[in-house]
């Protein structure tokens, strides 16, 4: 008989998917996008690398810093992790960290991540930074609202706000996934994983070009352990992303239920899997397509607020 592992050590081993999968997450996807640009591409340990060779260099600030640019991504970094303990990632009923915040909290920690970041780029006085962070949030200003469309959408369908109910509920009726307004909702928040993970159109995620940076440009004054803690927070952003878009909206089959070592194992590595499965398409898109100017930015993220908004008014015109 497998053991059962108790609650707590679940929710650590969750966190702990979190933070050391999404480097991988990170690594094999560039390594696609390499390949399918018909390119060698970098190792899929090459994240993990990055971040090791960053904790390694001293740390080198900006004489007109704050401690706010010395702090801010540990706060990134733990909004993120505490992200991880509200989310069903691998079992389908809720452990410990799970009740002390709902779907729109997990959305507010995201916005907590995003503003810290920005806060650190007006604290350094670079220019590009500053420019970095302006765009920023010109982009959260509409992804926020969508995000929040999208959720209160799925939250309606469901009826309930809490990610674990959500999963239960939809993984209980497959009617739940395929009404209109959760197909729009799940639409929606795809596109908002476009934008908050910095992919074509809206950013190229190998771009070196000052002028068409968004997220990366915020972090141009960081060196040292605080830049290796922001790459890190950006492959956490993706994995938790990717998580909610797979175990909340997409996808919510394949959880443990019952806490044993077979069951939480076998939850992993399905997550894993689905993962890549998206990841292959956010791949073909990235490779596809061709990034967009920068003023039509916001009329890309404002068509994902207007499919979250045709969720809501689907739902509540009956049609949902």
């Amino acid at each position: 008989m497998t053991a059962t592992l108790p609650a707590p050590l679940v929710q650590i081993f969750q966190v702990a998917a979190a933070l050391f999968l999404s480097p991988l997450l990170t690594g094999v996807i560039a390594r696609w996008e390499a390949l399918v640009a018909g390119k060698r591409g970098p190792s899929v340990l090459q994240t993990y690398r990055d971040i090791v060779k960053f904790l390694r260099k001293a740390s080198i600030r900006p004489d007109v810093a704050s401690p706010v640019f010395r702090y801010a991504p540990y706060v990134v970094c733990g909004s993120y992790a505490t992200i991880a303990t509200l989310i069903p990632v691998l079992t389908t009923y809720p452990l410990p960290g799970a009740t002390y915040g709902d779907i729109l909290a997990g959305a507010f920690l995201f916005a907590l991540g995003s503003f810290a970041t920005s806060l650190a780029a007006l604290d350094s006085g670079s220019q590009y930074a500053n420019i970095g962070a302006s765009r920023a949030t010109m982009v959260g200003i509409f992804v926020e609202p969508t995000l929040i469309f999208v959720f209160f959408s799925v939250a309606f369908i469901s009826g309930t706000d809490l990610p674990y109910a959500m999963n239960a509920q939809l993984r209980d009726s497959l009617a739940n996934v395929l009404r209109p307004a959760h197909v729009l909702a799940t639409a929606a928040f795809f596109l908002m994983l476009l934008v908050d993970t910095g992919r074509i159109p809206i950013e190229s995620s190998s771009a070196t070009t000052e002028f068409g940076m968004i997220d990366d440009a915020r972090l141009f004054e960081h060196t040292g352990p605080e830049m290796a803690l922001f790459k890190w927070a950006g492959s956490i952003k993706q994995f938790l992303l990717y998580t909610i878009f797979i175990n909340v909206l997409l996808i919510p089959q394949g959880l443990s239920t019952d806490g044993s070592v077979t069951s939480v194992a076998f939850a992993l590595v399905t997550l894993f899997l689905k993962m890549l499965l998206v990841g292959a398409l956010v791949t073909i898109i990235d490779t596809t397509f061709a990034k967009l100017r920068l003023y039509r930015v916001v009329e890309f993220i404002a068509t994902g607020l207007l499919v979250a908004l045709l969720a809501v008014v689907a739902y509540v015109a009956g049609f949902g």
